[in-house]
């Protein structure tokens, strides 16, 4: 075994340790004081992650270099910390408490969600790796919803297993990333059914996608929502979810995409990804330190 996959494995191992004794915590730390512990961690996660750090105030000047101070950039990095913290330790304690869930979460212009279901063609929500967005597909499988999502398996199998059951039981159906053809023919099921899938597209796509402008440069992105739109008529309606300042949380509705023809299907795909991306890019710059910097958006360079 090579040393850096020793040095990976240490660092999952710490990873599971961590989360267990969190999990363990939060069944007895009194609900007052979780944001504070989660405010600890992310003090550590901010000093001791110098990887993540690092990543995130690259990002931050990439994305606001021009448009920001040192100073301005290095809080939202903090503040981003911050909210994942309390995003974890959210997931641990809400999930498992349903009621709960629907007190802490609530919805803005819902009606925009409604109108796109009753025209029985399903409802893909198009968002990003932004807010605590399980308690998003949560809340929406707890108001009656038929809800699934996208998702990349997580790297540490036990992580993944625990989540899943914690999303099963709550209703919200896993559609895993790969294989490709599976992925694709559970998700035209669901939105056959008029169900709704959630699909984030603001992480690194590779050389699998197309290259839009995010933040002035060209990042490779996903093109699986619009493909999917145009092959099941399915509504895009752009979704987020935003922690207000008593640490409850909002989610909001854009208005929907309507599908923008273009000369050739591939112009098509083009152009409606890139406003997909403005709308993204759009609440990013209203809540900056509810996206995850710690994630290499431009890593791969278009040539």
């Amino acid at each position: 075994m090579d040393r850096k996959k020793i040095k990976k494995n240490i660092s999952r191992f710490f990873g599971w340790a961590g989360l267990n004794l969190s999990s363990f915590m939060v069944r007895f730390i009194p609900s007052g004081y979780l944001y504070a512990f989660a405010r600890g961690i992310s003090s550590l996660g901010y000093r001791f992650a110098k990887r993540q750090r690092k990543i995130a105030l690259e990002s931050l000047e990439i994305a606001f270099g021009k448009e920001k101070t040192k100073e301005e950039r290095e809080k939202i990095a903090r503040d981003c910390f911050s909210y994942m913290a309390k995003g974890a330790i959210e997931l641990l304690f809400l999930m498992d408490k349903p009621l709960l869930l629907k007190e802490r979460v609530g919805f803005c212009d819902r009606q925009i969600l409604d109108n796109a279901l009753n025209r029985g063609k399903g409802v893909i929500l198009v968002s990003a790796h932004f807010g605590n967005f399980p308690l998003l597909m949560a809340r929406l499988s707890l108001e009656g919803y038929k809800t699934g999502g996208i998702m990349r398996p997580m790297h540490d199998e036990r992580v993944e297993k625990m989540f899943l059951r914690k999303r099963n039981r709550l209703g919200i159906r896993t559609i895993y990333s790969q294989p490709r053809i599976a992925c694709v023919n559970k998700t035209i099921e669901a939105l056959r059914n008029n169900e709704i899938v959630f699909i984030p597209i603001d992480q690194n796509f590779g050389t699998g996608g197309i290259f839009v402008d995010f933040f002035g440069k060209k990042a490779a992105t996903a093109t699986g929502p619009v493909v999917l739109a145009q092959r099941t008529k399915a509504s895009l309606l752009p979704c987020f979810i935003v922690r207000q300042p008593d640490d409850t949380h909002k989610i909001i509705f854009a208005p929907e995409i309507k599908l923008e023809e273009a000369a050739t299907a591939q112009e098509t795909v083009a152009i409606n990804i890139q406003r997909l991306t403005n709308v993204i890019e759009e609440y990013i710059r209203r809540y900056p330190a509810e996206w995850g910097w710690v994630h290499r958006r431009w890593k791969t360079e278009a040539h």
